[in-house]
């Protein structure tokens, strides 16, 4: 018979290994910035808005704060460093005008996660206050950056077409909000049920509506779409981002994907 802990970590592995897909998914759109030099109409917010999520994720992970949560703390913290990336190749691209954009918003997401730090190390002398006051502040971003698919699905239920919502993207974030939901209930976390099980939900929702409109989705030849998907994850994309993936997971946080049919 496996133990709850066993079953808890297996859960928490697969839920890395769909967490950090998540991460990645915004590949394509970096690569098409990398290979024009150039952002076009991209803007930094989805990725920002998941830097902020992992972060949270981070801090709410570690012993000091909630122990026995060390799978949050490691997807979250690869969100952090692929976050980092694209910001990174997004600063490189951008005009000085996003630039400075980009450079505010991080010092105030920066400014911010050093005042909850503080706050919750040297106010809150115990593991239960330390686990609420970073867990709702956790549930409240990763459930914003949950809520984002909603225009996508509005748009998909107005135009009876699932062009802007690629199939894979809303199974990927079904299985992720499933598998991190699971992993939350083992050893039932309040703070990490809530945005995940909204991730569930709206990914079967969406899940739903593809198979609802994928036969009256206008059938083109070629056409390059740039869709947004949530990326909080437990990760969020997110317990995540996402962290994750996130971030998401995980914003509204969302990723940009480039999807070519």
């Amino acid at each position: 018979m496996i133990s709850p802990d066993a079953a808890r970590n297996v859960v928490g592995i697969i839920g890395n290994v769909i967490s950090f897909g998540l991460f990645l998914a915004p590949v394509p759109t970096f690569w098409r910035i990398c290979k024009r030099k150039d952002v076009e109409e991209f803007k930094a917010d989805p990725y920002l808005a998941t830097l902020l999520n992992c972060m949270l994720w981070v801090f709410y992970g570690i012993p000091v704060v909630h122990p026995n949560s060390i799978l949050v703390v490691t997807i979250n913290g690869i969100g952090l460093l692929v976050e980092g990336t694209y910001l990174l190749i997004f600063f490189l691209y951008s005009p000085n005008k996003k630039r400075l954009r980009m450079c505010a918003v991080l010092g105030v997401e920066l400014v911010f996660m050093l005042a909850v730090i503080l706050g919750v190390l040297l106010g809150a002398h115990t593991h239960e206050k330390r686990s609420m006051i970073v867990g709702i502040l956790c549930v409240f971003f990763g459930s914003i950056m949950y809520f984002s698919p909603l225009t996508i699905m509005g748009k998909v239920i107005k135009t009876k077409s699932v062009e802007y919502m690629p199939f894979f993207l809303s199974l990927v974030c079904f299985l992720n909000g499933v598998c991190w939901t699971a992993y939350a209930l083992i050893r039932f976390d309040i703070y990490v049920t809530i945005p995940n099980g909204l991730g569930a939900l709206f990914g079967a929702i969406q899940l739903i509506l593809y198979a609802c409109y994928y036969r009256t989705t206008p059938k083109k030849t070629k056409a390059a779409k740039d869709v947004e998907m949530p990326s909080v994850v437990v990760s969020g994309t997110g317990a995540g981002g996402g962290a994750a993936a996130g971030g998401g997971n995980t914003g509204g946080g969302s990723v940009s994907v480039t999807v070519e049919r």
